[in-house]
């Protein structure tokens, strides 16, 4: 099976649905819609990893906005089992909604490819499992796995290519920027080299490719931020995900906004962004979400990506008062991706030692 040629035809079908439907951007939820028949829902899992710029292997501290508290409720309670949360999180999301076409067990906090790879490969298998119920049967759909670019050495990219020949996958990446500096700032120790090195290593493989990118890191100018969009359609993502910078409370992002050091942007400026971003961005990369948000009792600023819905009304509108659309400023890079030489893995070795060699991670919880 070609899989390349595969993904660019079901990239075309997905580019002209949107399009044909007159709709602004290309929707996850209808992208999903398109895909399964139905509503799809991801369900978060927390599978107790930990990150490489947390447990020293590059640096320590963590990104400096990041409280997993703040984006998991499973890290607010006790670290329940993988299969208790997967079920647990289905029945809650059957109670909301009528119908209901699959779920997808998003791997969410934290870097969910960073331990030794069989350990990897008995926690996405313990989702995948959970179709031989007879109460979930077939109902999980899917997969989505969180992690950083410089965590996917050969030996894990191999197992998700796998996976993704039994199943829809989604690798999510997290690039936040295509700027060093703004890395260097979150505390992230990785390179944007890291996340092209990644990327160009992915490509081909039956997964999705998602990207995930932070707008109003200080120092960025609107400039950086539409060259981070033009990275986009370089590298070849599948998906977006767009996040405004926001500040919860016991980070040393929160600590420094609370003391005035720190602005968030405001609400008309993002917007104002974002727009910008999608103009520029290929029609067929699937847009997952355009702004992040928290719980309000951790959340600092700004308080108005606590208003998702009209903020998603007010980016439509947007794009309407201009007469554009999500690509419609896009200007194709002069090398398609798919020619992209792919690149030796240069995964650290600090990090390769912890997948390849190391045992079980203590902190995991798996089924009994």
């Amino acid at each position: 099976m070609n899989r390349d040629s595969d993904s660019d035809a079901s990239k075309s079908c997905n580019d002209q649905a949107w399009i044909a439907e007159g709709l602004p951007i290309n929707a996850f939820g209808k992208a999903l819609r398109r895909r399964f028949g139905g509503r799809v829902q991801r369900v978060s899992i927390d599978a107790g990893f930990t990150c490489p710029n947390v447990d020293g292997a590059v640096t320590r501290g963590g990104c400096n906005f990041c409280d997993n508290r703040s984006f998991s409720p499973s890290r607010r309670v006790r670290l329940k089992q993988v299969h208790d949360q997967l079920t647990g999180g289905i029945i809650t999301v059957r109670k909301r909604y009528n119908k209901v076409a699959g779920f997808i067990a998003y791997f969410q906090p934290a870097t969910n490819t960073y331990a030794p790879v069989e350990q990897l490969r008995e926690v996405y298998e313990l989702a995948l499992s959970l179709n031989d119920s007879p109460d979930f049967h077939d109902e999980v759909v899917g997969l989505a796995i969180g992690t950083r670019p410089d965590c996917l050495p050969e030996s894990v990219l191999s197992l998700i290519e796998e996976l993704a020949q039994r199943t829809y996958v989604s690798l999510e990446y997290g690039m936040q920027t295509i700027h060093d500096a703004g890395l260097v700032w979150m505390n992230r120790a990785h390179t944007h080299a890291d996340m092209v090195n990644a990327i160009d290593r992915s490509r081909g493989r039956g997964f999705e490719m998602c990207g995930h990118v932070i707008l109003g890191i200080p120092g960025e100018t609107h400039e950086m931020m539409m060259q981070t969009a033009a990275e986009i359609g370089r590298l070849g993502f599948d998906a977006i995900k767009l996040h405004n910078l926001y500040a919860v409370h016991g980070t040393p992002l929160g600590d420094q906004v609370l003391a005035g050091e720190v602005r968030m942007m405001e609400r008309e400026i993002y917007l104002q962004t974002v727009v910008d971003f999608l103009e520029r961005i290929p029609p067929d990369v699937v847009v997952e979400r355009i702004s992040g948000d928290a719980p309000s009792d951790f959340l600092i600023e700004p308080k108005w990506c606590l208003e998702k819905s009209s903020l998603r009304s007010d980016v439509e509108a947007e794009l309407a008062r201009r007469g554009t659309r999500q690509g419609s400023h896009f200007v194709p890079p002069a090398q398609p991706p798919a020619d992209r030489p792919v690149p030796e893995d240069k995964t650290p070795d600090s990090i390769r030692a912890k997948i390849e060699t190391r045992g079980r991670l203590p902190v995991l919880k798996m089924e009994s």
